[in-house]
């Protein structure tokens, strides 16, 4: 068997194959809703009952999702079978909705032999219970840079969703569609996946291979070979930044040049545009991590914390320390 292919558990046991939905606080409703109504329409399209889900959560209460909507559960964490597939859809905040009860009970039931999956940010979870260490993985975008600095022993991908084993992450969003259609077709045929597709109005089947986020030419809105050249180098290279000359060089242009092309499309000077990347990753390492500040700076090429500091208020309007603070407020911390 393929690294990355599933059991079949329908063809094996003659059971319809059981999801177990582990709704998170703050959860994103469209990585849960994609993932399930993938399942229901594939039971309507056979006329067959070929999956079943349960609802979860820590606590067994109604669960509020980070649109503000509450959904009510069957129970409360409770013993799954090896058959099973567990799903933990996280969202927003997820290292506060990682409770200690959650990671105990993951690991507990990961001795089962169950598939388990960590939908948008549950990757998070699913890593830091331990059950990612060695394998390849995903996460949303926006969430990549602290789950690198938190968990550098699981190979972390830029993939809409991955299947290692009976590991599965995802990157969240619509990424569920395209993973669910995987398993329907691994375990019931193409057939039924594209008809499945068919009727979520689903007209472009993405895979494993396919990566998150747009092209730099369609995020920045301009199409120029050596300007996105640039912006992927500097996107690449934050911890310890080129100077303008050395990128200019790269792509076989002036420093002036460079000047003038990021002055013509972005309306900035590459200095600029590099400090706002520096900073915006910075940002999200005091938002999702526990680093300290002075590694937070280091980490994203500052060589003192005052420097960093005085760089993050002119573009934030407040200091490093404070956004930490108002962060650990809002989780209640």
């Amino acid at each position: 068997m393929q690294k990355d292919q599933l059991v079949d558990v329908g063809e094996t046991t003659g059971k319809p194959r059981n999801f177990a939905f582990v709704l998170m606080e703050n959860f994103t409703m469209l990585c849960f809703a994609a993932a399930v109504e993938s399942l229901r329409i594939a039971n309507r399209m056979s006329g067959k009952e070929l999956y079943t889900w349960q609802l979860m959560a820590d606590g067994g209460m109604p669960v509020k999702s980070s649109a503000g909507i509450e959904f009510v559960v069957g129970s409360d964490l409770v013993e799954v079978t090896r058959d099973d597939t567990i799903m933990l859809c996280g969202g927003v905040d997820i290292q506060a909705a990682t409770t200690k009860k959650m990671l105990a009970w993951l690991r507990r039931e990961a001795r089962r032999g169950p598939t388990i999956a960590g939908l948008c940010t549950a990757a998070f979870t699913v890593a830091r219970a331990g059950l990612l260490d060695g394998k390849r993985a995903t996460i949303h975008w926006e969430n990549q840079d602290s789950f690198m600095e938190e968990f550098d022993e699981v190979e972390l991908t830029k993939s809409i969703f991955v299947v290692d084993g009976n590991r599965i992450t995802t990157a969240g969003g619509t990424s569920s569609i395209d993973l669910m259609l995987k398993l329907i077709a691994q375990d019931h045929g193409e057939e039924m996946a594209n008809a499945v597709a068919d009727q979520l109005i689903y007209s472009s089947i993405r895979t494993d291979q396919d990566t998150q986020r747009l092209s730099i030419p369609t995020r920045i809105g301009v199409r120029h070979p050596k300007l996105s050249m640039v912006i992927q180098k500097m996107e690449q290279n934050i911890e310890e930044p080129i100077s303008p000359s050395i990128l200019a060089k790269e792509v076989g242009m002036s420093t002036r040049q460079l000047e003038r092309l990021f002055r013509r499309y972005l309306n900035r000077s590459p200095k600029r545009y590099y400090m706002e990347l520096r900073l915006q990753k910075a940002r999200n390492l005091l938002m999702q991590t526990d680093m300290s500040v002075i590694n937070v700076a280091l980490a994203c090429g500052f060589a003192s914390p005052s420097h960093f500091s005085k760089c993050y208020r002119a573009h934030y309007d407040t200091t490093p320390y404070r956004e930490r603070g108002a962060q650990a407020a809002r989780l209640g911390g």
